[in-house]
């Protein structure tokens, strides 16, 4: 799968968190690599002022660190999505 810097997929991977047991936001602050996990208390945040572009490299980045497991996901089109994003990835 290739990885289009597109609305759409920014909203499936926006999609991806919603379904998962971490709670995703934008936010403005000071992020050295442009986001911040608290994994304590499962929340993901993204530099608001991203361009798109950089919103999508941040989430694929934190997809890969979390390593959430596609089983996890109860909709097929998650789990394939995700499945996919991480074949793409390993790829690299």
């Amino acid at each position: 799968m290739a990885i289009k810097y597109t609305k759409h997929f920014l909203d499936k991977l926006e999609n991806l968190f919603a379904s998962s047991e971490y709670m995703l936001r934008y936010e403005k602050g000071t992020f050295k690599s442009g986001y911040c996990v608290l994994n304590d208390a499962k929340i993901v945040i993204v530099n608001k002022y991203f361009p798109l572009e950089g919103k999508i490299n941040a989430l694929i980045d934190i997809l890969i660190e979390l390593n959430l497991d596609p089983a996890d996901f109860k909709d097929k089109a998650n789990h394939d999505f995700l499945t996919d994003l991480r074949q793409t990835q390993l790829k690299f």
